[in-house]
């Protein structure tokens, strides 16, 4: 199955140990250990659930994956973003995406912790709403979905980034999805 996945700097691997915005290396970063599958490793430091959806469809259009995984959130909440008006331009970006007839995977980012990129109780609040408004929107868009807050995933001293350990866990659990194959075309990932 080729799979295109679509997000911020913890799809794309960043290492916050790094000055420079460095990468883990590919052993370790969560979207390059998908087993059996042709990953298109889209994540960009910085994202946010995009408002001009040019560059997905582009991607999307060129690529022709079998399963577009999103996971975003992170960056809108960090930036002062209610969960409800996260899943809104969420719900405006599947709408777009999904016309192109490609399945999509949602994915609810993890719960965001106390450290040096998360200070404030209310982020951290919407953070813990973020799942169930993505839930609701994924039954009411008819896209697959996951809760990536429920994961157990380890995050590092920022609050937001995934530690080694972190993108194991992920890629631990997007493999056992695959491998039940509640993602397969209509398949349900709930």
């Amino acid at each position: 199955m080729k799979i295109l996945c679509i997000g911020d700097s913890n799809t794309y691997g960043f290492d916050p140990r790094s000055y420079i915005g460095s990468r883990y290396p590919e052993n370790v970063r969560w979207a390059d250990r998908l087993t059996g599958h042709e990953v298109i490793n889209c994540g960009l430091n910085g994202m946010t659930v995009p408002r001009n959806h040019n560059r997905a469809i582009g991607l999307i259009k060129s690529n022709e994956p079998d399963l577009v995984v999103v996971m975003l959130g992170t960056n809108d909440l960090t930036g002062g973003l209610s969960a409800e008006r996260i899943a809104e331009r969420m719900g405006d970006f599947l709408d777009s995406i999904s016309s192109l007839g490609r399945p999509v995977l949602l994915i609810a980012p993890p719960v965001l912790q106390y450290g040096e990129w998360v200070m404030d109780d209310d982020i951290i609040e919407e953070s813990q709403q973020l799942g169930d408004e993505y839930r609701k929107l994924a039954e009411r868009k008819g896209c697959l979905f996951d809760d990536a807050g429920k994961w157990g995933i380890d995050l590092t001293y920022d609050g937001v980034h995934f530690s080694p350990e972190g993108h194991t866990a992920f890629a631990e659990h997007m493999n056992n999805l695959f491998r039940s194959k509640r993602t397969d075309c209509g398949g349900d990932a709930h």
